[in-house]
């Protein structure tokens, strides 16, 4: 849905590089005097993401307690990564978007797999706000002058892809070349899977698959692979094994935290626990409809048994988490293990 905010709410793409929207979100950062919020994404501006952004911007100016916010989609302030930097350093006041780990290595475990193998489970772990995996990302966040206010699954991420891959439920050499984003977990459960690996941006992917460049590509939801690429005619095969989560993460700068009042504090911490809540109950109730748009659009959809899912699952846990006991540390994926008694 297109947002239906006047076009001054916003800035147009066409008038943001990379240097000049790191300017704009420099000049626009929120100051004691003036307390005006740039709340950045990275989702596209019809998605629902973007919606539930333009929503935590209604509920907060509604609020009426001294904050306005504008929102950016769609990268207009830069890709995950940047806008993590620039809200490290006080520049992006409120973020929504995937938390990479390039500054912190225990942050991976945003990308561990099969973390959670359910809906119910994403409920239970990303949804709870005192679970482990929420209480490890907010204290490495806090260590980065970050807060994390939300973890939002968005729903299992498979793989869009231009062929069927051999053995593509299970764990022997599928003979495709697929994208992966910057991380090695990933890298390493795809390539255990049976797949080649090549890291790419989430920007480069449409061109890479509709160009051949690679074959397929890890990267999406139901949703995005229906709304980005079938639509597009990009892409005949969606694969899906439930063995990665793409979350969504809502995140302040501290910097930013610091210079509100407490019930300016309340204010945002409502809006945005509520927006959590209505974008996963949303994400959830959606995945079926998409699943069927796909096939509507002639996308073969290979769904894993339970029982295939779980062979992977056991395989994945022993080899990739293992391996990565080095890079996370073995005490933070022993409180992820223990809180699944």
């Amino acid at each position: 849905m297109l947002s239906k905010k006047p076009i001054s709410k916003h800035v147009s793409k066409l008038l943001l590089t990379s240097v000049g929207g790191c300017a704009l979100a420099s000049s626009m950062a929120v100051s004691a005097g003036d307390l005006r919020l740039n709340f950045a994404g990275t989702l596209p501006a019809n998605s629902q993401g973007t919606k539930m952004m333009e929503q935590v911007e209604a509920d907060i100016e509604a609020a009426d307690v001294g904050l306005s916010v504008t929102v950016f989609p769609a990268n207009q302030l830069g890709s995950g990564e940047e806008l993590f930097e620039d809200a490290i350093r006080g520049n992006i006041d409120m973020v929504a978007g995937f938390i990479y780990s390039h500054k912190d290595p225990v942050l991976e475990i945003a990308s561990l797999p099969f973390l959670v193998s359910s809906w119910q489970d994403m409920e239970d772990v990303m949804m709870n706000q005192d679970s482990a995996f929420n209480q490890i990302m907010s204290e490495r966040l806090d260590g980065l002058d970050l807060r994390l206010m939300n973890s939002i699954p968005v729903g299992f991420t498979g793989v869009v892809a231009n062929e069927q891959p051999e053995d593509w439920a299970g764990m022997d050499d599928k003979e495709m070349n697929i994208r992966v984003w910057s991380s090695s977990l990933i890298k390493n459960t795809v390539e255990l899977m049976g797949y080649q690996a090549t890291t790419m941006a989430w920007g480069d992917i449409f061109p890479a698959l509709q160009s051949g460049i690679v074959d397929g590509a890890l990267c999406c939801t139901t949703q995005d692979a229906y709304n980005i690429f079938a639509i597009s005619d990009v892409g005949e095969y969606y694969i899906a094994n439930n063995a990665v989560t793409d979350t969504s993460f809502y995140y302040i700068s501290n910097k930013t935290w610091g210079k509100m009042n407490e019930a300016q504090q309340d204010v945002v911490t409502d809006a945005m626990n509520k927006a959590a809540d209505d974008f996963f109950a949303w994400n959830k109730a959606s995945e079926q409809e998409f699943e069927e748009k796909l096939l509507e659009e002639g996308y073969q959809v290979l769904q894993s048994s339970e029982e295939e899912k779980q062979a992977m699952k056991k395989r994945v846990r022993e080899v990739v988490w293992g391996a990565a006991e080095e890079e996370i540390g073995k005490d933070v994926l022993d409180r992820l293990r223990g809180s699944e008694a």
